[in-house]
């Protein structure tokens, strides 16, 4: 499976429009590729919290049906890291209005799977004041057929996440992240780790550039299940072509099968 990771770099200076429209040129460069990843709020801005109220959308907005017409340009599916969702209608436990939700397409701009993020970060402020939290764990099939598990950004911290993707088949984790260079190699040292306790293929897209006064970590990184980097990006915006034989999940898994002595 061929995928391309796209570590977009945005300021505040930029229209949500322009750079919908740039993130979309960026994606419909990467004919060829099976899996195409974008990252987290990049429309909304990542840390951008102020302005999340009136960036609100609806999973069929603006954004994502810009993605699916360029997904339906390339054949491939799409991940189109995340939005600030506001359905219109619901509200959570919280009686909050607003969620971080990654919206992934097919190669015929159809909507395949969302997820809530269900980790919100902030410790009482941005997301948790803001956002409801998700509850669902969700995995879908990915187009050489394995199975991908959706996360995002703070989700990598809590490792329990990860073990009940595995349970549920998942051989791909696929994360999109808003993670600030401040604790980039915090993010770097996850990425492997997830990909090497769970013997997974780990697909790392984070953000690049500057935004709310918070610099971007970039280093997006596609992992192997043996803790190998297979690819990793700079600091800056940059796209990583990746070839991933996901079928070296079992191989790990039958050479070194840690995961059959589980206790807990």
């Amino acid at each position: 499976m061929r995928i391309a990771v796209i570590q977009l770099a945005y300021d505040d200076s930029e229209f949500v429009a322009e750079r919908t429209e740039r993130a979309a040129g960026l994606v419909e460069q990467q004919r060829g590729h099976d899996l195409v990843v974008l990252p987290e709020l990049w429309s909304a801005g990542g840390f951008d919290y102020r302005s999340w109220e009136e960036r609100a959308q609806q999973v069929d907005g603006d954004v994502v049906q810009r993605m699916a017409q360029a997904a339906r340009e390339i054949g491939a599916m799409v991940h189109a890291g995340s939005i600030v969702e506001r359905p219109g209608d619901e509200t959570g436990p919280e009686g909050k209005e607003l969620w971080n939700t990654s919206v992934v397409l097919d190669a015929s701009g159809e909507r395949v799977a969302t997820y809530r993020k269900i980790h919100r970060f902030g410790f009482g402020g941005g997301e948790p004041k803001l956002m409801e939290a998700g509850e669902d764990v969700v995995l879908l099939d990915l187009p050489d057929g394995s199975r991908g598990a959706l996360s995002t950004c703070y989700d990598l911290r809590f490792p329990e996440l990860y073990r009940a993707q595995i349970d549920q088949g998942a051989t791909v984790f696929v994360i999109p992240a808003a993670w600030p260079m401040a604790r980039v190699e915090h993010w770097r040292l996850l990425l492997r780790a997830r990909a090497l306790e769970d013997q997974c293929v780990v697909v790392g897209c984070n953000t690049a550039g500057t935004h709310a006064g918070t610099e971007m970590g970039g280093h997006s990184a596609v992992v192997s299940p043996t803790g190998e980097v297979l690819a990793e990006a700079g600091a800056g915006e940059e796209v990583l072509s990746v070839e991933v034989d996901t079928s070296t999940v079992a191989k790990a898994r039958e050479d070194f099968p840690v995961l059959a002595d589980r206790r807990m």
